[in-house]
């Protein structure tokens, strides 16, 4: 840093010296009328303020850095400024208007440091950068400006005031050119913007007309392809039938002749069937139906599909690489193996002998399958051309196949709506290799989050019951009727979810909905009845319509009608879980009456009933029995009901055992947060003598809430006699 001149502030008239001394130094250093006038402007104010708050000071010119900035350092000994972050966030008013100089200065400049301390002064340290066509000086050049500075006489404060005036009328006079220009620009742009309006109204105009033109040929295409799809897929089984000779012999040139039908409706078909799709695309009503598989699997279906036509070519050998060390994809299979599919089409019907090779390599978060050939190649000119729909590039093996032209066109598409790429590269005579990039996890797959987040939840003491359901409505009651209850949902609202839901954990049973939107239940049905490892899973059926019969001939263990009631629910889950086993309650209450009573009320039912005496005796029959249930009194004495239900939970035995409180105390709102924390349910016993008890409509409210307890806790209660469910 050098320093070029320093002033000390003693005096008014030293407030106008620093301010003639910025002026005059500025102008050396190169700086234009504009910037002199802020850079004079900024030392007069912070300078001035020294002087009237701090009595004096002193105002240091210097110029330092790369790129060179023109430092101003104005030091002061006073009492420092004590709302100093007020004044800077320009928060801080004052009668004085102390603090506007500050913030107007640091609005000025390119550099800007202040540091006040209270008894101790301030020191504010401004600067601008020197213009970059301006050269940098060296020390001697600075110590000439020093020289030449010294060397002017100081103008008297009138001489100062006519200079600042002069100044203002250079500012006005720019600022109504700046206007000027400004009016000048706001007329060019409002016609501008008249034009541009005029023209998008054009563009929308053709482009509503070019969407609907695109409807109407989407439209076609669909209307069309459904409508060749009927007769052609008649005269592709009549052709069938011909040459199964079901309605008799034929001759050999009639039978040429149902041949070269039967090619040309199947080459048709295939039009067909990549036109459906291909509007499907353009349309935006493709469904991508994600799931989880293995690419090993993908490959040795592939390896199916593809051997009917290599019987055609036998010079040439299909290679499908093992897919090792790939984890599984989350994406629609059926998509990817379309896109494959017309790869080694294409290969196999350009590649006159040689080899066609699948394989499959993880790259991060994508999975590249390449198909290779030792076929014609593609010239670079045509590389792109052959993604263009119905392109057919000129070949000698062109003439010899038959295409459709949409194959790769669509390749393309699938994979982009999959959130992949298709690539391509080749030589001319060597062969090609087309490439697909297709993520790991399907990038749209919402669904895979929001079915990790409850399987990450599932409760330990909770038995999992997996729910296939596509209507929230729905969810939300069946959550409401599990609320509570040994059982916790799992929420799925495709059977893609499902089956990823069946990865991560093995649910008590299952609740499925056949008519799912899009999707075949009775296929997850019969899926998971054939899976080895799933078989044993019960599955209810929950749907609309009375289908009992199919449902169990397919392998349902239940079936009920929408819409479902709560108790009717729980009773039917009971029942498939405990798959009619033998339950047993255990009974700890010091009040023989009251055991007796319960005894009674669940005498038409098929559960056994344990009894204890008190806590002691409760406790060591939970330990050796292992009940389903335990129904709980709280006052007992030696150990109350408090202490038995901590020791059953703190008990690995027996903390999973759902405990029913069924007590007269009075419970604070404390305890019953604790309790309910703990157990299925409380019931509060009501007065009665044991006589009357069957009798009295208080004790059957009483009942019906046991009950209803127990049928939360798992328990299977027949409908018979005085019971009610």
């Amino acid at each position: 840093m050098t320093i070029v001149f320093t002033i000390a502030i003693q005096y008014e008239q030293d407030v106008v010296q620093a301010r003639q001394r910025t002026r005059e130094i500025a102008e050396q250093l190169g700086f234009d009328a504009q910037d002199r006038a802020r850079l004079a402007t900024a030392v007069s104010e912070i300078a001035r303020n020294a002087f009237q708050y701090a009595q004096g000071g002193t105002v240091e010119f210097s110029v330092a850095g790369e790129p060179q900035t023109f430092l101003i350092r104005i030091q002061d000994r006073g009492g420092g400024i004590p709302h100093l972050e007020d004044v800077l966030a320009g928060r801080y008013t004052s009668d004085t208007g102390m603090g506007l100089g500050i913030v107007g200065t640091r609005r000025l400049m390119d550099l800007f440091e202040i540091e006040s301390l209270p008894g101790q002064g301030t020191t504010v340290t401004i600067g601008k950068r020197l213009s970059k066509r301006t050269p940098n000086f060296t020390d001697s050049q600075l110590q000439q400006i020093r020289e030449t500075v010294i060397g002017r006489s100081p103008e008297n404060p009138y001489q100062e005031i006519q200079q600042q005036n002069q100044e203002l009328l250079r500012a006005m006079a720019e600022l109504r050119k700046r206007e000027e220009e400004l009016n000048q620009l706001n007329q060019e742009l409002e016609e501008t913007n008249r034009g541009v309006v005029a023209l998008y109204a054009e563009l929308d105009e053709k482009a509503s007309s070019l969407q609907q033109v695109n409807e109407l040929k989407t439209r076609f295409l669909s209307n069309m392809s459904h409508e060749f799809r009927t007769p052609l897929n008649s005269i592709l089984s009549l052709s069938r039938m011909l040459l199964a000779r079901m309605d008799g012999d034929l001759t050999i040139e009639q039978e040429k002749q149902v041949t070269f039908i039967q090619k040309a409706a199947s080459g048709l078909s295939e039009l067909v069937n990549d036109l459906l799709d291909l509007a499907k695309v353009e349309a935006g009503k493709i469904e991508v139906r994600p799931s989880s598989f293995e690419v090993s699997d993908l490959f040795a279906t592939l390896r199916g599909m593809l051997r009917p036509l290599l019987v055609q070519n036998s010079s040439v050998t299909l290679i499908v690489e093992e897919a090792e060390g790939i984890p599984p994809l989350y994406s629609d299979e059926g998509k990817i193996a379309q896109i494959l599919r017309n790869f080694v089409s294409n290969a196999l019907k350009f590649t006159e002998q040689g080899e066609v090779r699948v394989s499959a390599v993880q790259t991060d978060h994508t999975i590249t399958f390449s198909v290779s050939d030792t076929g014609i190649g593609i010239a670079p000119g045509d590389r792109e051309r052959i993604f263009e729909d119905f392109m057919q590039i000129d070949s000698p093996l062109q003439k010899q196949v038959k295409g459709t032209g949409l194959g790769l066109p669509l390749s393309r598409k699938l994979a982009e709506i999959l959130g992949g790429s298709i690539s391509v590269k080749s030589q001319p005579g060597e062969g090609s290799t087309f490439t697909a990039l297709i993520p790991i996890v399907y990038p749209n797959a919402t669904e895979l989050t929001t079915i990790l987040q409850p399987i990450a939840s599932v409760e330990l003491t909770r038995l999992p019951i997996l729910v296939v359901e596509d209507h929230p409505e729905t969810l939300f009651i069946y959550e409401k009727h599990l609320q509570e209850s040994i059982y916790q949902l799992i929420a799925t609202r495709t059977l893609a979810q499902a089956r990823l839901a069946l990865q991560k954990l093995r649910p008590a049973a299952i609740m499925l909905d056949i008519l799912l939107e899009g999707q075949n239940g009775w296929t997850f049905l019969r899926e998971i009845k054939g899976d080895e490892t799933t078989h044993t899973i019960p599955i209810l059926v929950i749907t609309i319509v009375d289908n009992e019969k199919q449902a169990l001939a397919l392998g349902a263990d239940g079936f009920l009608i929408k819409p479902v009631d709560r108790l009717p629910l729980l009773n039917k889950l009971n029942r498939l879980i405990t798959e009619n086993k033998p339950q047993k309650i255990l009974l700890i209450d010091d009040d023989p009456a009251y055991r007796y009573l319960v005894k009674q009320l669940l005498i038409n039912t098929p559960l056994s009933i344990l009894e204890a005496a008190n806590g002691q005796e409760g406790l060591n029959l939970a330990q050796r029995e292992q009940p389903n249930a335990i129904v709980l009194d709280l006052e007992m004495p030696e150990i109350g009901g408090f202490d038995v239900l901590k020791q059953l939970k703190n008990n690995s035995v027996t903390q999973s055992i759902p405990v029913i409180i069924h007590s007269s105390a009075q419970l604070d709102a404390e305890a019953q947060s604790r309790l309910a924390a703990q157990s299925i349910a409380i019931v509060s016993k009501e007065t009665g003598s044991q006589t009357t008890a069957m009798s009295d409509d208080k004790t059957l409210g009483v009942y019906a809430q046991l009950q209803d307890a127990l049928v939360k806790a798992g328990l299977v209660l027949e409908v018979s006699g005085k019971s009610h469910v």
